[in-house]
């Protein structure tokens, strides 16, 4: 979502970010936004999915921009962006071109590009000392969490299928959260719970089942340990 006038407050899972002209607020696959009133900003949300960065980006891209997505290493909002004017000039000047030879193609270097020059950006304003090899591990027992956490929350589990030592995760989730790794894992449920109440009509009963809880009890302690309040409660808010 890029902002071209004014200014105001956009949410992005459950946080309130303040946003102005110059802004660009990202906003990765699953995540819960919402426009907060009063709406005294303007600008263009971009929409695209993820078939068209693996069709049209480079794999390089592809690994650069995974990083400006990752919620946990990059804030939602990049300040103060000087590409876009340019670049929403350039796009529409894209889409309303007869010519429709290689169109598609265009218009998705135009993206990638643009993506890459946010990435710059948001790299430099992130903490530069982070260690690599970290975060490739990080990113990779984060995307095991993303499969496995309906079936299993236990630490040693996500270790063993990266084949190192619990304490050594703990050490790499850390570097990247400042949180122990069963703690990433607790929070990334409560944070998928959160978000499939407020996306969706489901029971919480159906919820639930889907996140990996045999009983409701079991799902409603373990909810209220983490929040302070019930899914009910939460649900109702």
């Amino acid at each position: 979502m890029i902002i071209s006038e004014g200014e105001g407050v956009h949410q992005v899972d459950l946080n309130r970010y303040p946003i102005q002209k110059g802004d660009v607020v990202k906003i990765a696959k699953g995540q819960v936004h919402a426009f907060q009133e009063p709406f005294t900003y303007k600008g263009f949300m971009v929409i695209f999915k993820e078939d068209l960065v693996l069709k049209y980006f480079s794999k390089s891209s592809v690994n650069y921009i995974s990083h400006l997505y990752n919620y946990h290493i990059s804030a939602p909002v990049v300040k103060g962006n000087l590409y876009n004017d340019f670049f929403i000039s350039q796009l529409k000047k894209e889409f309303q071109n007869e010519n429709r030879y290689v169109k598609k193609e265009i218009m998705a270097k135009m993206l990638e590009l643009y993506l890459l020059r946010l990435e710059q950006q948001a790299h430099h304003e992130r903490e530069p000392d982070l260690n690599h090899s970290h975060q490739q591990l990080f990113f990779a027992f984060k995307h095991l969490v993303e499969q496995h956490f309906h079936e299993n929350r236990n630490v040693n589990y996500y270790a063993d299928l990266l084949s190192i030592s619990p304490k050594h995760l703990n050490v790499i989730v850390r570097s990247i959260t400042l949180n122990t790794a069963k703690n990433f894992i607790d929070q990334f449920i409560i944070l998928e719970i959160k978000r499939s109440i407020l996306s969706s009509d489901k029971r919480l009963k159906t919820i639930a089942y889907e996140m990996g809880f045999d009983e409701v009890t079991n799902f409603t302690k373990f909810f209220k340990k983490h929040t302070g309040q019930t899914p009910k409660t939460f649900q109702a808010s």
